[in-house]
């Protein structure tokens, strides 16, 4: 029954994509909705079956298809694993996907390619599915590069658009980079043990304590940590990800809440026995997360898109979880992974709903006072910004304060970075609110006789994933974490320590709230108390332009990376690819003006014919005779 339920779980989305392809269009567009909504939520029906197995027995379902590989030394078999982790995460890409699914129900119904939409949005659950289930490296391998395939099509789904052309392009190009430092750990790890299975590499590794001394074993390590930089946007490839914002918004509250870029924490949380025991590249993860932290947060002060403002939140909530890896805290990681999914899919969702209101409008210079208006949307937007700025006692101030927990007693510089990116936070999240939400509608006459609250199918979603928002942190409380002990036959550690709240944690609680009540008490004083509402025609000047211009990263990857390479190609295309061709279609000519003479001894002339017949025959006998 296991077998069959799981195929049902990994199926049922891809049904739903060969649905929409084949019968998508015929069908219409609330049937192809429908249909794609129901079959991902199948998936979640399947996966909660298999969380209350696992929570009941604490043993996971190994499913074994076929071999897939057979070698001399080196055999693969196509099989799932369905453990705590596993399960863990689907819960969340299936569920969130549900509501997701549910909300583009109304927010793409006006779109001519609804179908298709639903399609690419199936076949994204679908490889998300696949990265997560597989019981060794090669299929997650398979899921990740289909989740970059779905994040292309999805970001340029709005293809007449030239810039969501290039926006796609370029987090698919970024993610190649990344997935070549995927590709190289995994041969490394499949030479040094003859298997990518999970339970077989945690056995080889633990087991063989002369594979410490190994170099290869770090090198692994720093190239899967590469994969997990692109996928999960991290320094230095972390600039696709804001681009990302060109596909339509339930596209974004996928891919930064539930699906593509919880990959990177997913495979390093899964090589947890890996990443123990290369201590070095621990330091890099966390420094990296801690920094990618801080300079998303900073880049998030100053922008004016609402939906750039959230995705360099992501980046920043990303870093912050790479803090917790590279700390060797995983659980905690995953406590704010999933704690995240909720405030961050209903965040964008919110954003979502804004936007439609304004028929497309982004830039929250031109918005205002939405909060009469759009109250579903506007309070379940509050709970979830309350909770990503780590109010008590919402979701995120349980699973940040862990983190910066976690931080203290790792590393005090990384704690004060993680302090002052999640500061920024608040101001930033809060800027959003109030330039949104309060004061006095900035729009068009048009947009302000027209604002109306979204569908139910917009503000269900939202209300759910408000309360989820809301509720989420109790999944781990400080001295009695469920999620702790449901975790714990991964990690070969727990940080238990982290929980047990003494003087120094109370102390650190308090700081991290007071930081962030004086993000949010800087962002009022900003922007209502003074209504310093940012202008359109002014100039920006000073360490503000720095920051709207993201520190010119992009230009410096321009400058660096995309022009020379641009010369480079023309100048092959104009230089050496006309002299190859030259050269090949030379050869051409050559062999037809060869054939063009060789038809002029075929005259029709018997004495030509025997006087060549001769020359041949007593050449033959010359070399054979004389030579």
């Amino acid at each position: 029954m296991e077998k069959n339920l799981a195929l049902v779980l990994l199926l049922a989305p891809l049904c739903g994509f060969l649905f929409n392809v084949f019968l998508g269009k015929k069908a219409g567009k609330s049937i192809s909705g429908i249909i794609g909504t129901l079959s991902v939520l199948i998936s979640f029906f399947a996966t909660t079956y298999f969380f209350a197995l696992i929570q009941s027995n604490g043993q996971p379902v190994q499913v074994n298809l076929f071999q897939w590989i057979s070698l001399e030394k080196f055999n693969i078999d196509f099989s799932f694993l369905l453990d705590q982790l596993s399960v863990l995460w689907l819960l969340f890409v299936t569920g969130i996907g549900t509501l997701i699914h549910m909300y583009s129900i109304s927010y793409m119904h006006d779109d001519e390619n609804m179908h298709k939409f639903f399609a690419y949005l199936n076949l994204f659950v679908f490889f998300m599915i696949t990265l997560v289930m597989g019981s060794n490296l090669l299929i997650l391998f398979i899921g990740w590069e289909g989740v970059g395939l779905c994040s292309y099509l999805l970001i340029g789904f709005w293809y007449k658009n030239q810039e969501y052309n290039d926006a796609a392009k370029k987090a698919f190009i970024m993610n190649r980079i990344g997935d070549l430092g995927l590709l190289i750990g995994l041969f490394i790890l499949g030479y040094l043990f003859n298997t990518l299975d999970y339970t077989a590499l945690k056995t080889g590794i633990l087991s063989n304590s002369a594979i410490l001394s190994n170099p290869l074993l770090s090198v692994a390590a720093l190239c899967l940590f590469i994969g997990a930089c692109g996928k999960s946007a991290q320094i230095p490839l972390y600039t696709w990800l804001p681009d990302a914002m060109a596909g339509p918004t339930p596209v974004s509250a996928l891919i930064h809440a539930a699906t593509m870029v919880t990959a990177g924490i997913f495979m390093v949380t899964r090589m947890n026995f890996l990443f123990d025991l290369t201590p070095y590249i621990q330091d890099i993860i966390a420094v990296v997360g801690a920094v990618t932290a801080l300079v998303a947060a900073s880049i998030g002060l100053v922008q004016n898109d609402i939906k750039k403002v959230l995705a360099y939140s992501t980046v920043s909530q990303l870093g912050l979880m790479f803090l917790a890896l590279g700390l060797g805290a995983y659980e905690v990681a995953v406590f704010h992974v999933i704690t995240h999914a909720f405030f961050k899919a209903c965040l964008f969702l919110g954003s979502g709903s804004v936007i439609h209101a304004l028929h497309g409008e982004q830039d929250m210079r031109r918005m205002g006072g939405l909060k009469k208006a759009m109250p579903i949307t506007f309070w379940t937007m509050m709970i979830s910004t309350l909770a990503i700025a780590g109010i008590f006692p919402f979701a995120g101030f349980w699973s940040k304060d862990e983190i910066l927990m976690t931080a203290f007693h790792g590393n005090i510089v990384l704690w004060v970075i993680g302090s002052i990116a999640s500061i920024m936070t608040a101001f930033y999240m809060f800027r959003l609110m109030y330039l949104t939400f309060f004061k006095e509608f900035r729009g068009t006459e048009e947009q302000k006789h027209h604002l109306h609250e979204s569908p139910s199918l917009i503000t269900i979603p939202l209300i759910i994933l408000a309360f989820l928002a809301a509720i989420g942190g109790l999944i781990s409380l400080p001295g009695n974490s469920w999620l702790n002990h449901y975790l714990e036959p991964l990690f070969s550690k727990v940080s238990h320590e982290a929980h047990h709240l003494g003087t120094t944690e109370y102390m650190l609680m308090a700081i991290a709230t007071a930081g962030a009540l004086l993000g949010i008490g800087m962002a009022y004083s900003k922007y209502i108390k003074q209504n310093q509402i940012p202008d359109e025609d002014s100039e920006i000047k000073g360490i503000a332009k720095v920051l709207y211009n993201k520190y010119y990263v992009d230009e410096a990857y321009d400058a660096v990376f995309v022009n020379p390479l641009y010369k480079v190609s023309h100048f092959c295309r104009k230089y050496v690819e006309e002299a190859v061709s030259g050269f090949i279609f030379g050869l051409g000519k050559l062999a037809n003006e060869i054939g063009n003479q060789g038809k002029l001894i075929q005259n029709g002339s018997i004495g030509l014919y025997l006087f060549a017949f001769v020359i041949g025959v007593s050449s033959i006998l010359i070399y054979l005779f004389l030579v």
